[in-house]
């Protein structure tokens, strides 16, 4: 894996925002097919992109919520999710994402994100217990 000044960024900027353990599962096991991928996320869009001055990080990371909930990508929202958390995102400011997302990316799709964000949320003990919140 070709090691530059972009990849080192990009590397610490992934690893800041979506955590070590994250970034290291994503290395780990990689083989030729794999490797350039994940060289190439890594210095392309946390190199740069994601190294831009210009928005916060967590600005970054709820747009990024945003945008994987239109393209109905459940899987990478969890990660996001996680980022945008450790990027100082509240539980609320989540849910409101994904509450303004369904009116303009569709209901199935805010239902799939809601259910991948929960999920995360809950394991990061942002949700606690389950309530009657809601229930007629």
């Amino acid at each position: 894996m070709a090691k530059d000044a972009q990849f080192e960024q990009g590397l610490q900027r992934r690893k800041q925002v979506m955590g070590d353990a994250f970034v290291d599962k994503a290395f780990t096991g990689l083989d030729v097919f794999t490797a350039p991928l994940q060289e190439f996320v890594t210095r392309n869009a946390w190199g740069t992109t994601w190294c831009r001055e210009g928005l916060d990080l967590k600005t970054r990371s709820l747009l990024t919520i945003s945008m994987l909930t239109a393209l109905g990508r459940a899987q990478e929202l969890k990660g996001h999710v996680r980022g945008a958390v450790n990027n100082g995102a509240t539980m609320q400011e989540i849910q409101e994402v994904l509450l303004h997302a369904a009116i303009y990316c569709g209901m199935p799709l805010a239902i799939d994100a809601f259910r991948s964000a929960h999920e995360v949320l809950k394991e990061l003990g942002l949700i606690v217990a389950e309530s009657d919140v809601g229930r007629p």
